[in-house]
């Protein structure tokens, strides 16, 4: 996908909607609302890793073999080629932010359907239409332009040093948006595309303290 291209449009689904909130080189991070007993495709994606986390609402993740709910701000990390749904169980429906490694919106096939989209690609440009006003977005700068979203506070961190996590409580949730954390000898921890809780980046830079300069964090909190 070229930066850009689904920048100012809403993309319509059966379920619901979904648009993009930021984008790089590296990751596209998407904010997806699913109505209420909807669900999306049985799908994968072969050539990417997706990460999600409910923002508000409670879901249902379907992995074929297993099924687990999936309440606010709790995560999932869902490698290449796995086949996985979403449903929504909440009244409202639920948002959630979804994070795609790499940046390539058609890298997706369908297995099953409830839409009769079994087997077909993405949705073409007949399925879109100019974001609303109160869409989120995430500009090439980190600046965000909503502060709170989805009943949750977002907050863009820079971070150099891995006293930061010291900040927060045990329950923080972060998606890395660039940079990450290596060790001593350059291999790569934690990545562009991770989300990763509080409790998790404490135990690794115990011992791993290399933050790439500038690493982007995305923080979520639900608003109190």
């Amino acid at each position: 996908m070229k930066t850009g291209t689904y920048s100012n449009n809403i993309i319509k689904k059966p379920w619901g909607y979904e648009y993009l909130v930021f984008e790089n080189e590296q990751v596209a991070l998407w904010a997806l609302f699913i109505a209420e007993n909807q669900q999306t495709s049985m799908h994968c994606h072969p050539n990417k890793t997706t990460g999600l986390i409910v923002l508000d609402g409670t879901c249902e993740v379907n992995f074929f073999s297993n099924k687990f709910i999936v309440n606010e701000l709790d995560k999932i990390m869902i490698r290449k080629g796995l086949f996985h749904s979403t449903k929504s169980l909440s009244e409202n429906g639920s948002v959630i932010f979804e994070i795609e490694t790499p940046n390539n919106k058609q890298d997706l096939v369908r297995f099953d359907d409830l839409y009769g989209r079994k087997g077909l690609p993405y949705e073409g440009k007949e399925f879109e239409q100019p974001k609303a006003n109160d869409c989120l977005w995430i500009n090439e700068n980190y600046d965000l332009n909503f502060s709170k979203f989805a009943n949750c506070k977002l907050t863009i961190y820079s971070v150099d040093n891995i006293d930061f996590f010291n900040k927060f409580d045990d329950s923080a949730n972060f998606i890395v948006l660039n940079g990450g954390i290596m060790t001593d000898y350059d291999v790569a921890l934690v990545n562009p595309g991770d989300i990763i809780n509080n409790v998790i980046a404490k135990k690794i830079t115990s011992v791993f303290k290399n933050i790439i300069p500038n690493t982007k964090f995305l923080f979520i909190q639900k608003n109190k």
